[in-house]
């Protein structure tokens, strides 16, 4: 996977699980054209959207964000997270004692939560936790459900 998009003033992680074939490709977080994370963040932060990646990483630090994946590296045949196996997580200790401001997580779909409550029990509990629907277009739920969903995000970082 990649290194996590991140700096001191990050208060929200938002975890995937792995990226996916274009992803990697691409060597860009979300880097398939039909996913809506982008799309998504843009509109929920009212900005103008952007393909550029330096700006959508801009993006995720501007509001205080961070970005990563939960796996290190794993087995996978396409880019389904059902396909995941021999899972290696990335780690989370470090990363946590690197950037204590951080204390909640929002995970980009099922897979993602459930690999890190897996290998981080005990993060899990610690941390205030959010599963939201994916992004993914595998996800069929409609694009306006989606960012319902992830409006929580605004509420957080609002209310702290």
């Amino acid at each position: 996977s990649f290194p996590p998009i991140v700096d001191e003033h990050s208060r929200l992680l938002i975890l995937g699980s792995m990226p996916s074939v274009q992803s990697l490709a691409q060597h860009q977080y979300y880097g398939n054209r039909q996913n809506y994370f982008w799309p998504m963040l843009f509109e929920l932060f009212a900005e103008p959207y952007s393909d550029d990646y330096t700006l959508k990483q801009q993006l995720i630090l501007r509001h205080h964000l961070a970005l990563w994946d939960v796996l290190a590296g794993c087995e996978r045949e396409g880019s389904l997270d059902s396909r995941i196996t021999n899972e290696i997580a990335n780690d989370f200790s470090a990363f946590f004692a690197q950037y204590p401001a951080i204390d909640c997580i929002f995970f980009n779909g099922g897979k993602a939560a459930q690999s890190f409550k897996k290998h981080f029990p005990e993060l899990y509990r610690q941390k205030k936790c959010c599963q939201m629907p994916s992004t993914s277009p595998a996800h069929t739920m409609k694009r306006e459900e989606k960012r319902q969903h992830w409006q929580m995000l605004l509420e957080v970082l609002e209310n702290g």
